[in-house]
């Protein structure tokens, strides 16, 4: 038996839940949607997927994002709400030994960006938004520390968790990975109608931070969208959209909408990727919809 989840902080919190409430003792396979979606990872017999699309290779499933929804039978809870983490603790909640109430409800804000603009612009303050930042799914390398967050938030407090030397250092690299940042977002945002758009093709590596700060920046857009190559080799493109988180005024449902372009996700939080020679033509239609800003 296998926990296969994605590699975000709800991702964490689904294999804290999973290892207490399951008897399992193989490692966490991280896996990000598009792997599931694309078939480049096999699933087998016994896995229990989290926060990822349906396999039916695997024995149990547990979702929460609005483009994953099937209409087969299965063994799990698919269920739109704030995290996958919640969903899984309201399905065991009878078989945990201790209370992780707080840790869900975390989750669920997090995952669900239920942030107010002081935890956007001061996530330091805020321990659970802080730990949430050390994790970034394209660092594959990541995968013993988003383990070993695993392990520690099965048993540890967050204040125990972020007095760790090695955390308190993840945490200050953040700070000031968001300050180059919002520096990047400046420089490579355009504002289109009340869309913004950061285009980093030009990077051989894209920057990433704080995905909120373009709120905050930019307060008049309503939506936002990140363009990025998936690695060095330039042969996949990442595009990531969200709505504004304060100003929620933006009519696309973002996850149905990039089911047309190899993705989906939530109604307000979505992503696709792509080969690279798609580009021309689905980056443009993405960003009309998004400028006219019609109800889909």
């Amino acid at each position: 038996m296998r926990i296969v989840t994605r590699p975000d902080f709800d991702g964490v919190v689904c294999a804290v839940l999973l290892y207490e409430a399951e008897s399992v003792t193989n490692p966490v396979k991280w896996v990000e949607p598009a792997d599931i979606q694309k078939k480049r990872t096999t699933i087998r017999k016994g896995d229990i997927l989290a926060n990822l699309p349906f396999d039916n290779r695997c024995s149990l499933w547990f979702d929460h994002h609005y483009t994953n929804r099937i209409n087969h039978s299965y063994k799990g809870v698919m269920k739109i709400a704030p995290s996958a983490a919640g969903v899984i603790f309201e399905y065991y909640q009878d078989k945990f030994k201790q209370d992780y109430g707080e840790l869900v409800r975390a989750a669920d804000k997090i995952d669900s960006a239920d942030f107010s603009q002081e935890e956007v612009r001061y996530p330091e303050k805020h321990p659970y938004i802080m730990l949430s930042m050390t994790i970034a799914g394209m660092e594959k390398n990541d995968a013993p520390y988003w383990d070993t967050l695993v392990t520690m938030l099965r048993k540890l407090p967050i204040k125990a968790i972020t007095d760790r030397p090695e955390i308190r250092k993840r945490c200050a690299s953040v700070i000031e990975r968001n300050e180059k940042y919002k520096t990047y977002l400046k420089k490579y945002t355009q504002v289109i109608g009340q869309a913004a758009i950061s285009d980093f093709r030009s990077f051989e590596k894209a920057p990433h931070g704080n995905r909120f700060l373009v709120y905050s920046l930019f307060p008049e857009t309503v939506v936002s969208a990140r363009i990025f190559y998936a690695d060095e080799s330039k042969q996949q493109v990442v595009v990531s959209v969200g709505h504004s988180i304060f100003n929620r005024n933006c009519n696309v449902n973002v996850g149905q909408m990039l089911t047309a372009f190899e993705g989906g996700g939530h109604h307000a939080a979505a992503a696709c990727s792509f080969h690279v020679s798609k580009a021309d033509q689905y980056i443009p239609e993405i960003m009309d919809i998004l400028v006219k800003n019609k109800t889909n």
